[in-house]
């Protein structure tokens, strides 16, 4: 079983993000289900989670609608993440999400970044903004992308090249799935707390330069 999250940050509704994402996971799924992968698809809608976020970056502690996200997130074994474009990055709503996503979260998780936007102008969000972002954030980062412009859901030519574009972004995620297998979860308040139990165990040296016992 492979699991899939999707975080979808579309601000409106019905969302241009959301229904990219939605064909992004059907056409995952369906290259999954061709290698005989049965997969699971997780949808995160961060509209209905704004205030949340707001408060969560306020006070360092999220409530119990923002923590299911989160665990939604860390469960998965692969991640789809899908922005609208202002001004040729992210939307803050997007951003402010993964600002108070628990850390290492995504560390060597395989992404599928897209982004959504009114012209080709902001095609570029992709690279300049989306992938530096999730390289920071220590995930995998699939080498295709996907963009859509208004123009892409609204003509037969855009529509047949936005599907190309997605069913060769879903077949880098699944390659990159099968690749990297089923993903062990970090649990990084363990790790700091053995290694400060190391630490503290460890011998210190004296004043002379030996080591005490």
């Amino acid at each position: 079983m492979t699991k899939v999250a999707v975080v979808s940050g579309g601000l409106r509704q019905p969302s241009s993000t959301r229904l990219l994402a939605d064909r992004i996971a059907a056409a995952v799924e369906r290259r999954l289900a061709e290698q005989n992968r049965t997969a699971t698809i997780s949808v995160v809608e961060l509209r209905p989670l704004g205030r949340s976020i707001v408060d969560a970056m306020l006070t360092g502690f999220a409530g119990p609608e923002l923590e299911a996200a989160f665990e939604t997130v860390a469960d998965a074994d692969g991640l789809v993440a899908v922005t609208p474009a202002f001004n040729a990055s992210y939307s803050g709503l997007f951003k402010s999400f993964f600002d108070v996503l628990p850390e290492e979260t995504l560390a060597e998780m395989p992404v599928l970044i897209a982004a959504t936007g009114g012209t080709e102008r902001h095609s570029l969000v992709l690279e300049h903004a989306l992938r530096p972002m999730f390289s920071y954030l220590h995930a995998i980062v699939a080498p295709t992308g996907v963009y859509a412009a208004t123009d892409d859901f609204g003509s037969a030519s855009g529509t047949a090249g936005l599907n190309s574009r997605i069913a060769k972004a879903a077949d880098d995620l699944s390659r990159l799935l099968s690749a990297c297998g089923p993903r062990t979860r970090r649990d990084v308040f363990t790790e700091e707390l053995t290694e400060m139990e190391r630490l503290l165990a460890s011998p210190r040296p004296s004043g002379d330069g030996a080591v005490e016992d």
